[in-house]
């Protein structure tokens, strides 16, 4: 399959859910998993697939995903022609009111319409950035082609989510015969994963006839209103998949990585993630330290009690100090005889010694990057 598809992701969305995570960066480059970043896991499924171009639409605070992705070569994308393409807005200029936020994919495709036309590849995966999964794309790409369809869309049977998502009804071949959103019964539905493949003949088309209509949505213009002229066929994905568009979820889908069943499905053998390199010494653990079911990186050092956790590299936690259910990103310090339940600690936090920081499993205190307490 390698070089027949071409990968274009989403990245420009603010979403406030997030919160203070998404104060100094996209939804995008949220750290995750100990080492990675969001868009890795939609970004290393590509490249797993045989995908080497890639365009990755941007806007907004998009700063920490430059420094992340950089030239691609971590995914093997750092190519003298096509490779990993970094997709600021640019097209979206209006004459007197400046850059606006992109209203919607359509929009977003719009803004890069020059670049839609230099794919070299047929065909063309969208996919959004903030969703964790580890999914054969080479699969849905057969499938697709199998299927005769206009546009294959990935779901799943699940359909268990509070966030902003968009859900279908199928018939009994698998096709598409609603798109649905607000939903309140959920009763036989499918919950759309925001994967889509079609052909770059057609895209191409459609950003044109939803631009000149004043269309912006993928999802109402393209969906829900071209349900009966498109051929929109279902691929139903029933592994890992969750979508982080709230502070709750990611920090549910976090701790999730605690049990070693959903860990092999995340990171299976044969399909790894790929993220940017960091070298780092080898964790320390004092022998009077303490580390029970945690998921720890590279180069921290725990001198103190740390349960039930995810500790990214570099973190550091002192004597006496007790860290149980909780985030914590990359160089956060724990000081001695702190503690801290129930916290996602972005990158750089200092909680200075003897504080008590608790949150709560369904509400979770959420620390700014940088931040003193």
């Amino acid at each position: 399959m390698k070089g027949r598809l071409h990968g274009i992701i989403f990245s420009y969305e603010k979403r406030s859910g997030m919160r203070e995570l998404t104060e100094a960066r996209m939804p995008a480059s949220v750290p995750f998993a100990g080492r990675y970043r969001l868009v890795d896991f939609i970004l290393s499924s590509m490249v797993n697939a045989g995908v080497t171009d890639v365009g990755v639409v941007l806007q907004g605070n998009y700063q920490s995903l430059l420094d992340h992705l950089g030239s691609g070569k971590d995914w093997d994308l750092s190519r003298k022609h096509g490779g990993l393409r970094l997709l600021p807005a640019f097209a979206d200029d209006q004459p007197f009111g400046g850059i606006t936020e992109y209203r919607g994919k359509m929009e977003a495709l719009a803004g890069v319409r020059s670049y839609l036309e230099g794919i070299r590849q047929k065909h063309v995966v969208l996919a959004d950035s903030d969703l964790i999964i580890n999914i054969p794309i080479q699969d849905v790409y057969q499938a697709h082609i199998a299927s005769g369809a206009d546009i294959t869309a990935v779901c799943t049977s699940s359909v268990e989510s509070d966030a902003d998502v968009t859900f279908f009804r199928l018939d009994e071949a698998g096709r598409v015969k609603e798109t649905l959103f607000p939903l309140r019964d959920r009763t036989g539905c499918h919950r759309s994963l925001e994967i889509y493949i079609l052909s770059k003949e057609l895209l191409l088309q459609l950003v044109d006839e939803c631009m000149s209509h004043d269309q912006v949505s993928f999802r109402g213009a393209v969906l829900q209103a071209r349900a009966q002229q498109l051929h929109i066929q279902s691929y139903v994905w029933d592994g890992y998949a969750a979508q982080i568009r709230s502070v709750k979820e990611y920090y549910d889908r976090s701790l999730e990585l605690l049990d070693p069943a959903i860990r092999r499905e995340v990171f299976p053998a044969g399909r790894p993630i790929h993220t940017k390199e960091r070298n780092d010494a080898s964790t320390y653990v004092d022998p009077a330290g303490v580390c029970c079911n945690c998921l720890v990186a590279d180069g921290c050092t725990i001198e103190g009690t740390v349960e039930n956790s995810i500790l990214f590299r570099g973190v550091r936690v002192a004597k006496g100090a007790e860290v149980k259910d909780c985030i914590l990103m990359q160089d956060t310090i724990i000081s001695r005889d702190a503690v801290v339940h129930h916290v996602i600690a972005d990158k750089n936090v200092v909680v200075m010694e003897s504080r008590t920081l608790m949150g709560h499993a369904h509400y979770p205190m959420t620390i700014a990057k940088g931040s003193k307490v």
